[in-house]
């Protein structure tokens, strides 16, 4: 028997590339339209997932993927939050 879990994949709405969903992180509208970053990947809403790294926030950033997406205006200090993000997690991985 093949005991091995599935793993989830979701796709990078930026690079459009499928990634295990462990290496995303997920920013997510709630129905009050208010946008945050989803560590958990549990809230409820519409969401969107972006690689954790660099190129793939400025990406999204410079064409407005995450505004289009969610539907919504993205405030700057989301995408400050996820360059900080990836930060942290790049030195921890290190």
């Amino acid at each position: 028997m093949n005991n091995r879990k599935k793993v989830p994949m979701r796709k990078c709405v930026a690079t459009g590339e499928m990634k295990p969903k462990k290496e995303l992180v997920r920013i997510v509208r709630s129905k009050e339209g208010d946008v945050s970053i989803d560590l958990t990947g549990k809230k409820s809403g519409r969401g969107a997932y972006l690689s954790k790294d660099k190129e793939a926030v400025l990406l999204a950033k410079k064409k407005n993927i995450l505004s289009n997406h969610l539907e919504v205006s993205i405030n700057e200090t989301l995408y400050e939050e996820l360059l900080e993000l990836i930060e942290k997690d790049n030195r921890q991985s290190i």
